[in-house]
């Protein structure tokens, strides 16, 4: 367990949270933005084969879905699935601006790129993961990410980050799903706008220190 006593501590309603996490995996995400919003909270490595956490609990009793990320609160409530964790932790702390108010037009937009980063981006590079995977589907899923990686520079070209002006959660999820290219061996200089939003994105003092934190542990 990791108490995250390296930022100014907050807590909303006194919840203090735990997040569960896994390296090189998408809870990088909702660890980024507990960062950013400098919110105080510890993190939990869960192992994903054994699905034990780092305290020797069983995972699937905090989360049956068995995956990270899960976010508990300490009302004992858990929260999963990337988007909705995000979002949620952005409405603790409006003023920081990582996700616009709800039930905004601007907030419809941001969850539509959630949905596209869930759907298109991360489901679709999921399938690489696989080791067995025939080479010839493993290229007709590269093709199809591709061609999102090709609307992504053509959105990327125009501006800074993917709802406007400000880095939000959106960037903090696209970043983190990104970051799996490497393992797949995908190089993206193709997509000199991706490449450099990713790198933008690197340089943020929150993304390092999580960056950090989950390599330390």
């Amino acid at each position: 367990v990791y108490s995250n006593r390296s930022v100014t501590p907050h807590s909303f309603n006194g919840e203090i949270m735990k997040l569960y996490y896994a390296p090189d995996t998408c809870s990088l995400s909702p660890h980024i933005v507990l960062r950013e919003l400098q919110l105080e909270f510890e993190l939990v490595r869960v192992n994903n084969r054994s699905k034990i956490t780092a305290d020797g609990r069983d995972f699937r009793a905090i989360n049956p879905k068995g995956y990270v990320a899960a976010l508990e609160l300490d009302d004992g409530q858990i929260l999963t699935e990337g988007p909705a964790i995000v979002q949620y932790l952005a409405d603790l702390k409006p003023e920081h601006g990582l996700a616009p108010r709800a039930n905004s037009w601007a907030r419809v937009r941001l969850q539509e790129w959630l949905n596209f980063i869930t759907s298109e981006i991360h489901a679709g590079s999921a399938p690489l993961f696989n080791p067995a995977l025939p080479e010839e589907v493993r290229a007709i899923f590269r093709e199809k990410l591709f061609r999102q990686f090709d609307f992504l520079q053509a959105t990327l070209n125009e501006k800074t980050y993917l709802t406007g002006p400000s880095f939000s959660v959106a960037d903090a999820y696209l970043f983190t799903v990104l970051g799996w290219c490497k393992f797949f061996s995908i190089s993206l200089e193709r997509w000199p706008a991706l490449l450099a939003y990713r790198e933008t994105i690197n340089a943020r003092p929150a993304v390092q220190a999580a960056l950090l934190a989950e390599a330390s542990l």
